[in-house]
Order: C-alpha cells, then sequence, then structure tokens
C-alpha cells in the first residue's frame, strides 16, 4: 500500500480549501463587507444589515480575527476597505449574488412564479428593445416577475457590478475596466429636440443652431453622453452654447418643463415619437425640424463577464436580441 505522505498531503489540501468555512465565516460577514464597500460607513452599513453600530464594529473585529488580516481602516469620515477587505469583499458578492439565484430559482418552484428577472436600461432601447420583450416573454411565462431600472449608463454600470441587475442595456462608462463586462453592441441611439405644441420655432421650418441657444433648455446631468453630444455640435459649428439649463436625469420632469414652458430638449428619438403620437402626450409637445442629426455612442446588452443568468433572465435576455 502507499505510505502516508501522500494521503496526508491530500488531508492537509483539503483541510485548506475548506479553511474559512470552518473557520466559521458565515453569510452575514460576507454582507457586511459588500454594505461597508458600498456604503463607506460603519454606521450606514450597520443600518442596511438592521444591527446597531457596535454589533457591526464587533462583526468586523469577528471578521478580521477568522482572516487574520484587518478588512478595512478607519479614516477621519468613514472607512476603506484594505486590499484584504476589496478581496473578499468581490468575491462575497459572487457569494451572494448565487444565494440570490438559488432563493429565486427554488422560490420559482414553489410558487409557479417562473422567477424573476432585474433588469437595468438607459429610455431609449427600454422603449424600443425591453418594452417589446418583456410583453412577449410574459405571454407565454405570465407569472415572471420583471423589475426595470432606467437610469445613466454610469449608474446601472455600477448597479450591475453590485449584483443589483442581471445585466442592462447602456454604455459601459469610460472609468470602469471593460473587461468586467461582457458587451453586445445592439443599436445607435438617434436623438432629437422637442418643444411645445406652439413654441415660436415649431414652425415646421428649420432651425438655425444659432436660434437655438437663445431659449432655456432641459439638459441630463453633465457629463451624460446625450448631453455632450449636442454640445459637442454646438462647438463643432461654432454656435454659442445654451447657458439656461435646468439639469435633470427625470424623463418626466423635462416632459413637464417642455410642455409647460419655452424650454427645448433632447430626447431620444423612439421616446419622442412615443410622446408626440396618440398614445402620448399628442397635442402637447412636437419635435423641432433641426439641419443636423444627433446620433449618440452605440449601446450595448451588457452582462458581468463569467457571471451565469439564471435561466428566466437568459430568456429576457435572447427574447431583447431578437428584438434587434
Amino acid at each position: 500500500m502507499p505510505t502516508g505522505p501522500k494521503q496526508g498531503r491530500v488531508q492537509n489540501s483539503y483541510e485548506s480549501d475548506e479553511g474559512l468555512l470552518r473557520s466559521g465565516l458565515k453569510l452575514r460577514h460576507l454582507r457586511l463587507t459588500v454594505a461597508l464597500e458600498d456604503h463607506g460607513q460603519i454606521s450606514a452599513a450597520a443600518h442596511v444589515m438592521n444591527i446597531s453600530q457596535p454589533a457591526a464594529s464587533r462583526m468586523i473585529a469577528e471578521i478580521e480575527a477568522i482572516l487574520g488580516v484587518e478588512i478595512c481602516e478607519r479614516l477621519p469620515r468613514g472607512i476603506r476597505l484594505t486590499p484584504f477587505g476589496e478581496v473578499l469583499a468581490r468575491r462575497a458578492r459572487t457569494i451572494l449574488l448565487e444565494m440570490r439565484e438559488v432563493d429565486r430559482e427554488i422560490s420559482g418552484l414553489k410558487q409557479g412564479t417562473g422567477g424573476s428577472v432585474f433588469l437595468g436600461a438607459v429610455t431609449a432601447p427600454a422603449i424600443e428593445l425591453a418594452v417589446p420583450a418583456i410583453r412577449k416573454v410574459r405571454q407565454s411565462h405570465p407569472r415572471i416577475e420583471i423589475s426595470v431600472q432606467i437610469e445613466t449608463s454610469a449608474v446601472l454600470a455600477r448597479e450591475l457590478l453590485a449584483s443589483r441587475h442581471d445585466f442592462i442595456i447602456a454604455r459601459i462608462p469610460d472609468d470602469l475596466n471593460p473587461r468586467l463586462f461582457e458587451a453586445r453592441i445592439i443599436g445607435v441611439e438617434k436623438a432629437c429636440l422637442i418643444a411645445r405644441r406652439g413654441h415660436p420655432l415649431s414652425t415646421g421650418k428649420t432651425i438655425d443652431l444659432d436660434q437655438l441657444s437663445h431659449y432655456d433648455w432641459v439638459f441630463q446631468p453633465s457629463g451624460s453622453l446625450l448631453r455632450q453630444t449636442v454640445e459637442g455640435i454646438f462647438v463643432s459649428q461654432g454656435a454659442p452654447l445654451p447657458d439656461r439649463i435646468l439639469n435633470t436625469s427625470s424623463l418626466l420632469l423635462t416632459l413637464v418643463m417642455v410642455a409647460q414652458s419655452d424650454a427645448i430638449s433632447p430626447i431620444a428619438i423612439d421616446v419622442a415619437r412615443f410622446v408626440t403620437g396618440r398614445s402620448g402626450l399628442a397635442g402637447s409637445i412636437d419635435i423641432l425640424s433641426i439641419p443636423f442629426e444627433i446620433n449618440v455612442q452605440p449601446y450595448s446588452l451588457i452582462k458581468v463577464r463569467d457571471r451565469t443568468l439564471s435561466p428566466t433572465a437568459e430568456m429576457l435576455y435572447e427574447q431583447i436580441l431578437r428584438e434587434i
């Protein structure tokens, strides 16, 4: 028979692999680490966990005792994860996501609901692609629970990394590592300018760019791609930039401001066609006739690299691809 050392090495390797589990690291420890990274404060992380701040501090001490390293350092305002804490937080997100998927799939099987999907999207593809895809998926699976968040790409990409979405229809922000994502370009967002019916520029005649800067504007916050694209058109043609601006990411507030004032706003053309049609705000808002096109950087169907979608999420993902 083989001698003992080989058997000992196998046993020691197994014990090493199981070290953290046997040492008492728990899911609540993982949840707290993620909350600390998300919020940067022990008090805020404790609130998310629904525990007291002293209890959160004790849990941090437990984690550090188990790992044998410090996971965070105290700052004058809040905390910052150490490299060890960052590693734990990154892996914890994956573990917690998988546990959420287990819960969703088992709950779906028990209740016959068919599962749930969490989708994030920028406005134009939400209307053009997500809504038709959701309608078709629910025809065959009426009990699927689908949650949709409409936001900017910068917000959605971070929500995706934080495991709050299964996938998103957006753009990868420049300040995030594209290697974290699996992205499939699915369309260029075309935009237009809108104004209220009866606006001085709503005559059907082509408008000079110089005329536009004399009015109030409703823009997405500074740094958004649509705003950058429109401002780039003004700059490239030597026209003065609008200087009376309301910043908002709310489509509803944008439409209200446009409908009730002389403000002008750029929005996705699919959104504009909807709100100016019979099923939208027909009679309140017009699409202005302009001598240039507003083509925003392409958007993509994005998921986290190496993160497996649940069967329900995969079904909606594939249906959106078929809508292209």
